[in-house]
């Protein structure tokens, strides 16, 4: 089984590098129906993209979602417990089953995984 440790730096709208790397993420999971292993860690400015209540204009996507959809197939998601505190993001606001990570568990992460795709 193929590991892939998506990073994800970039806040969750202004640009579509988070959006993208979430998109290929879920896509990845749907096509190989459970033949890899996905896991998202976010840093930075992306540690807002797992803050749970996004409200997004009407048929814009919502990155929170787009999450929820990765976990929901299979994936799983940490999130930079600095990067939290920087921005004032609490654990208990992030979006079901993410959580605070560590920079000890992006190392196991990345040792674990087989590709390693940075956005």
């Amino acid at each position: 089984m193929t590991k892939y440790l998506f990073i994800l730096n970039d806040p969750p709208y202004g640009t579509e590098r988070s959006y993208n790397a979430l998109r290929l993420a879920r896509n990845m999971l749907k096509k190989t129906e459970g033949q890899i292993e996905v896991r998202v860690f976010l840093m930075g400015d992306a540690s807002a993209c797992a803050k749970a209540g996004q409200k997004v204009p009407q048929g814009f996507y919502n990155i929170g979602d787009m999450l929820g959809m990765v976990i929901r197939a299979g994936g799983e998601v940490g999130v930079c417990g600095n990067c939290m505190d920087a921005r004032g993001i609490k654990e208990p606001e992030l979006i079901p089953d993410a959580y605070r990570g560590t920079l000890d568990e992006i190392t196991e992460w990345t040792l674990w995984a087989d590709r390693v795709l940075v956005f």
